[in-house]
């Protein structure tokens, strides 16, 4: 999971692996100890931040011979954690890993809920950058409905001309493969999220995209909940994820996730969630 979305905190990991944040502090100690994994602590103005945990030297070289190459192929360098602690984009990449990490995490404690599928962006770029980078894909499920979306996590650093022009991207990977993901959009503030939604309405319906909007002003705890509205239809009230699966029947995963012969073990998607434990004999 670090290889894939390169730095998650550790109440993040301790959501998707650990049944204690205190049991996932120890683990971690551990691992960073062996060099399995580095770790930095960014500066903030007020109070402390949390660990964030990158993939260590001993990690890259355990990965790579797991996966039969060197590990300069990982991408990863001796200056990987340093690239990611002073990164402009540290914000931005723990905030989608902060929002999935929290879909894929629902699922370990309600039954038939959460993710099945969860691609980083820079996996999708790998897959289809030259139609659409959106900051990840996934797929949510909740009790027989299926929801496939592709996620902009919008930080408002970007102008809205600028937003609004990525829409023609997801129109062309529609008509392209013939797949209809939905397109969830996640701001900072409210007041972005209504400024977005008004300049984005008429070209979603323009180009028959379904588009639905949320900020953090609504998704802190659960992402899944009543906080998505859509951008066109008949009712475009806040509803949750499943609900947003069963208003959009026509919506289908991308076509081309099963593995083929141009996939190596670095290409395939890796699992939202580690394997449960094997019960005890």
């Amino acid at each position: 999971m670090l290889y894939e979305h390169r730095v998650l905190t550790t109440h993040q990991i301790a959501n998707l692996a650990f049944p204690s944040v205190r049991t996932a502090q120890r683990r971690l100690r551990t691992l960073h100890q062996h060099a399995v994994l580095d770790s930095f602590r960014p500066l903030t103005q007020t109070g402390s931040a949390p660990e964030h945990y990158t993939l260590g030297p001993a990690g890259a070289s355990v990965l790579a011979a797991y996966l039969g190459c060197d590990p300069s192929h990982l991408g990863w360098r001796p200056s990987h954690t340093g690239r990611i602690a002073y990164s402009p984009s540290l914000g931005h990449d723990l905030g989608v890993n902060d929002l999935l990490t929290r879909l894929a995490a629902h699922g370990r404690s309600t039954a038939a809920t959460g993710l099945s599928l969860w691609l980083s962006e820079r996996s999708c770029a790998r897959r289809w950058g030259d139609i659409v980078r959106p900051d990840g894909y996934a797929h949510w499920h909740d009790r027989g409905q299926l929801l496939p979306f592709f996620l902009e996590y919008d930080t408002g650093s970007q102008p809205l001309p600028r937003v609004e022009a990525k829409l023609a991207g997801y129109a062309t990977f529609t008509v392209t493969t013939g797949a209809r993901p939905a397109l969830l959009i996640h701001t900072r503030t409210a007041s972005r999220d209504q400024a977005l939604r008004r300049r984005l309405v008429g070209p979603a319906r323009e180009l028959d995209l379904r588009v639905a909007t949320s900020s953090a002003d609504f998704t802190t705890t659960d992402s899944w909940g009543p906080w998505w509205s859509p951008l066109t239809g008949p009712d475009t009230r806040r509803t949750t994820l499943t609900d947003l699966a069963q208003r959009w029947p026509e919506v289908s995963p991308a076509s081309d996730l099963e593995p083929t012969d141009a996939d190596t073990a670095l290409t395939l998607p890796v699992p939202p969630l580690p394997p449960a434990p094997e019960a005890s004999t």
